[in-house]
């Protein structure tokens, strides 16, 4: 009988043992952490909280596919990835579609930062895919004199990403409203000029406080675009400033360089993060255009 009793014991233990052991590297357990992400872009990887460009106040009058490559890099996290866009105008350019994607992100986290997240890993161990951002554009002033151009933009950011575990994405929806301005300081017939724009709008996500199931934040950008030539230079000021105040106020100064020739656009970009964005980034883009 006590034979028996031990060898029930013993099979028991040997099956925790083997089923702990078939799990992914760091997974036991990391569903008991969930409760402790702090779902902030301060708290998440470089991807989770998208950051909305500043379009200067047109809806572009051209399809246009894009691929991006990117590095983000700080001293806790670096991050790879590739990303894509698509965007699509309707009615001569007064409204428009656009789909954007985060594709094959790659990670290396110190254990320090893992630790901070309450992440499972320090690296995925699977391949993973990120969000899908959905957006619509309408415009509502095209400037004439003292007028400047105005759109109004809504987007949505669906819970496709995956690697929650180890706070890569919030695997949970938000949504963004924003009007943005723009207007020509200088403009020349020989395709030269300098705007400056702004955006003003609302920023919201939801989290896993049970107090505070979304996060509410003011969105708000400024910056100027020159050109001369085939070349465009344009740099922006642009952040999110959140209610909880728990790594929810981040700051970017985005810079990209654009050479255009026939349909297609090369860019160089470099994003300097302030505050709760601890990231710099680095990107490569080539975009096709389609009249």
């Amino acid at each position: 009988m006590q034979r028996e009793i031990f060898m029930r014991r013993v099979t028991a233990l040997a099956t925790i043992l083997l089923s702990a052991a078939a799990l992914p590297v760091g997974a036991q357990g990391w569903r008991d952490n969930m409760a402790l992400l702090v779902y902030s872009p301060r708290y998440f990887g470089p991807n989770a909280f998208p950051m909305p460009d500043l379009h200067g106040g047109r809806v572009g009058s051209r399809i246009e596919a894009e691929v991006r490559g990117e590095y983000h890099y700080y001293t806790g996290d670096r991050t790879s990835n590739l990303s894509g866009r698509f965007f699509y105008p309707f009615v001569k350019g007064r409204a428009g579609a656009e789909i954007s994607f985060i594709y094959k992100e790659n990670y290396t986290l110190t254990p320090e930062t893992r630790d901070e997240r309450h992440a499972a890993d320090t690296q995925s161990p699977v391949a993973y895919e990120g969000d899908i951002v959905i957006s619509s554009f309408f415009q509502l002033l095209e400037g004439h004199r003292a007028l400047p151009d105005a759109v109004v933009r809504f987007s949505l950011k669906t819970a496709s990403g995956d690697r929650l575990c180890d706070a890569r994405f919030t695997d949970a929806a938000a949504y963004w409203i924003d009007l943005a301005f723009g207007k020509d300081l200088v403009k020349s017939a020989g395709n030269s000029f300098l705007r400056i724009q702004a955006m003003l709008g609302f920023y919201c996500w939801m989290t896993n406080d049970v107090a505070h199931r979304q996060n509410d934040a003011a969105l708000f950008g400024g910056g100027l675009t020159g050109g001369y030539r085939r070349f465009t230079l344009s740099s922006d000021l642009s952040g999110i400033y959140g209610y909880e105040n728990n790594g929810d106020r981040p700051l970017i100064f985005r810079n990209k360089l654009a050479f255009e020739t026939g349909n297609n656009i090369l860019s160089a970009c470099y994003h300097h993060g302030m505050k709760d964005r601890l990231y710099d980034t680095y990107s490569l883009s080539y975009t096709r255009c389609f009249h």
